[in-house]
């Protein structure tokens, strides 16, 4: 395996209502708070398991032309330079959405303009 869904992210105006609402839905804890409000949830066992993590990210607007859902990847079996290449030959584009490029993850769009990002792995890769 290359890559896995670590996490789910959801653009959202008040992540403490959905984190309620998700982790009774999926039966998830709250894993984490940032200073801004967001939050992630995920299974009991904590990010790395079966279930990909849910990140709320508060946001007071939806942006315009933006899904508020996207995707996060993690690499399994090689390091985040070496799956970056991979998925730039595959077809994934870099994306500029203003990062100040001492980010730990990469920004990219799919074939059809969709935005997701590759993670510094949070698991040793297999």
């Amino acid at each position: 395996m290359a890559c896995r869904i670590g996490e789910l992210v959801l653009g959202c105006r008040d992540p403490e209502v959905l984190a309620r609402f998700w982790c009774e839905v999926l039966d998830f804890v709250v894993l984490g708070r940032e200073d801004d409000g967001s939050m992630e949830i995920g299974p009991r066992e904590g990010f790395g398991g079966p279930q990909p993590t849910l990140f709320l990210s508060r946001r007071d607007e939806p942006e315009p032309g933006k899904s508020r859902l996207h995707i996060d990847v993690n690499a399994t079996d090689r390091d985040q330079d070496e799956e970056l290449e991979r998925l730039l030959r595959l077809g994934a584009r870099p994306a500029d959405i203003g990062q100040t490029g001492q980010e730990q993850w990469h920004v990219l769009m799919d074939p059809e303009g969709n935005e997701f990002c590759l993670l510094k792995a949070r698991l040793d890769p297999l």
